[in-house]
């Protein structure tokens, strides 16, 4: 959630200055907002309820395609942007919530247009999706690679989602590589890509690249790599092949 709007990334506790609410023990989504105002009109409200901790509200809220979770106080004075650790079980429950809030329909993921590592029969399926020119996919890349060795109940649907801004050849990159004709050239020159080495230019004009950017969006993916399971739970960054296992055991 750290990259969830820009202006609450530094943010611990700010005091909102909001004159003449005086106390109050309960907070409506039409309050919430009004709470909010500060931080824009886009921001929406999807839930106000009472958080964990004693004196202050959870607010679920949603800025395009991200969301995200704050948390206000009775008197609507203060407001804070972090992780809630259940001390007792030492559960992250902002984590937790966050986690079950931003699951997808996994079944209505295409999954045409994708790479397919591993069996395209296999039962348990992961969307994931990659940039040519990420370091951090480079390096998730052998550990899917070991889990389809070992595994024919798994298959890795790998999407281009080029980081343009910090990649500025991986939309190219990414074209070259969904203009091959078969998956096979299409997986090479993916791992051709992570091993840093020349890719063609490409020679179609695919809108896979297009459609796969425009869903990642769509289902709130802004950074690479990033993986989805079949209960609709995703996670980001580069996760050892054992760590992955178990993940897509529990989330299949």
């Amino acid at each position: 959630m750290k990259f969830f709007m820009r202006h609450l990334t530094t943010l611990l506790v700010i005091t909102l200055l909001l004159a003449g609410y005086g106390t109050s023990y309960s907070l409506t989504p039409e309050e919430a907002k009004e709470t909010l105002k500060a931080f824009g009109p886009n921001v929406k409200i999807l839930s106000v309820k009472k958080a964990p901790v004693k004196g202050f509200w959870e607010v679920i809220i949603q800025s395009g395609h991200k969301k995200g979770i704050l948390y206000i106080d009775d008197a609507r004075q203060y407001l804070f942007s972090g992780s809630l650790y259940d001390l007792k079980s030492l559960t992250n429950l902002t984590k937790k919530k966050y986690d079950e809030i931003t699951r997808v329909d996994f079944s209505k993921i295409p999954l045409k247009d994708s790479i397919v590592l591993g069996n395209p029969k296999a039962e348990k399926k992961v969307v994931v999706f990659d940039d040519p020119d990420c370091p951090y996919c480079a390096k998730l890349h052998p550990e899917l690679k070991k889990i389809t060795k070992e595994r024919k109940d798994v298959a890795f649907y790998i999407k281009m989602f080029p980081l343009v801004q910090i990649h500025p050849k991986a939309y190219e990159k990414s074209k070259a590589i969904m203009c091959q004709k078969t998956n096979d050239k299409a997986l090479k020159l993916l791992e051709d890509a992570f091993a840093k080495k020349e890719l063609p230019r490409p020679d179609c004009n695919t809108k896979a690249v297009d459609e796969s950017i425009s869903l990642g969006s769509r289902l709130g993916i802004t950074g690479t790599p990033s993986l989805i399971f079949q209960n609709g739970r995703k996670i980001s960054g580069a996760v050892n092949a054992e760590t992955l296992k178990k993940l897509i055991d529990q989330n299949s």
